[in-house]
């Protein structure tokens, strides 16, 4: 299992979970834990993904997901578990 932490925060609006994905699903990537909220206009998301089957590498995944948040005027940032997990330690 190749785990990676997909986190967007920007501005609501209509489409974000929807885009995002429908982006996921079209490159084999299992969504495994999802939670998203609403803050007072802000939307604030955190995805947890399967990408041992993706259609493409890390990097590039990476880098059209943060492509596709700048389309819906959020930002959109991906880390490998192992990373998010080093950078979050007491």
């Amino acid at each position: 299992m190749k785990r990676v932490i997909v986190t967007v925060v920007g501005k609501d609006t209509v489409g974000i979970i929807a885009r995002l994905c429908t982006y996921v699903a079209e490159h084999n990537i299992n969504i495994l834990d999802i939670t998203q909220t609403i803050v007072s206009g802000f939307f604030n998301m955190m995805m947890i993904v399967d990408m041992a089957n993706a259609s493409a590498p890390f990097d590039i995944i990476a880098t059209e997901l943060e492509a596709c948040g700048k389309e819906l005027g959020v930002v959109v940032r991906c880390q490998r578990e192992e990373i998010f997990d080093s950078m979050h330690r007491l």
